[in-house]
C-alpha cells in the first residue's frame, strides 16, 4: 500500500478511477479491479471504464441532467492528464439539449492553477448553485 501512496498522480488516479467504475468486494487489499494485469488489457474492465465515459453514458441521463441548479467544468490549454478534445463534445452535447452550463478553458495545465480556480470558480459557483432543499 506503502507504493500506491508514493508512485504520483497517475497511478493514483488510476485506482481511484478503478475504484469507481471497478470495484471489487472480494478482493483486499485494494477491492478493485485494474483495467489491465501484466500488462494485458482485462476487457471486462476496460469495458466498465469505457461505460462510465460521459459522453458514453450522458444520453440516457439528460432528464436528470436538466434537474440539476448547475453544471460547471473547465480544462487547461496545457492539460496533459485530460484531453481538451474529449471535453469539448460534453459542452456540444449539454448545449444540444438546452441545458445552461459554464464551459472554461485556462492557461494552464491540469494542477497548477487548483487553489487559484477554487478560490475565484468553484466556491463562488457552488455559493450561486447549491440550493438548501
Amino acid at each position: 500500500m506503502d507504493e500506491v501512496a508514493k508512485a504520483g498522480f497517475w497511478v493514483s488516479a488510476l485506482f481511484a478511477s478503478s475504484a469507481a467504475w471497478a470495484p471489487a468486494p472480494k478482493r483486499p487489499p485494494f477491492y478493485l479491479d485494474l483495467p489491465f494485469e501484466n500488462g494485458a488489457p482485462i476487457s471486462m474492465v476496460t469495458a466498465k471504464f469505457a461505460a462510465n465515459a460521459p459522453l458514453a453514458m450522458i444520453d440516457q441521463y439528460i432528464a436528470n441532467i436538466k434537474r440539476l441548479h448547475g453544471i460547471a467544468f473547465d480544462i487547461g490549454t496545457k492539460d496533459d492528464a485530460v484531453n481538451a478534445a474529449t471535453i469539448k463534445p460534453l459542452d456540444d452535447v449539454l448545449t444540444s439539449y438546452g441545458i445552461p452550463h459554464v464551459y472554461e478553458t485556462y492557461d494552464g495545465n491540469h494542477l497548477n492553477h487548483i487553489g487559484e480556480r477554487i478560490e475565484t470558480k468553484v466556491l463562488p459557483f457552488f455559493s450561486k448553485n447549491l440550493v438548501a432543499q
